[in-house]
């Protein structure tokens, strides 16, 4: 490669100054149940439930969709399969959630 062609490509300081203007900032997440002492977990709550559950039925990872913290998680996915148990919630994609 000669000189010449190097000089077209872009200097080292302008490459990082893209880069760090197209840099995400996600927002911090937090649990709504350690936020909301008022809110309860319940089977019942089919509502609350299907924000916990993704497309296909299954239950969502803990800090990385939902943001709820490993103590609430555990709760969640207890009341999802009691509500699973007594159908109230479907076990598979379906119309069901179209609603929700």
């Amino acid at each position: 490669m000669e000189r010449s062609e190097r000089s077209d490509r872009p200097e080292r300081q302008d490459r990082q100054q893209r880069s760090e203007r197209r840099r995400f900032v996600s927002r911090p997440k937090f649990c709504q149940f350690c936020a909301d002492k008022n809110l309860k977990i319940d089977y019942k709550n089919i509502e609350l439930m299907g924000r916990y559950i993704n497309e296909t039925g299954k239950i969502r990872p803990p800090r990385r969709q939902t943001g709820t913290c490993a103590k609430h998680q555990r709760e969640v996915a207890t009341a999802i399969k009691n509500a699973r148990h007594i159908a109230l919630i479907p076990p598979f994609e379906g119309d069901f959630w179209a609603e929700y």
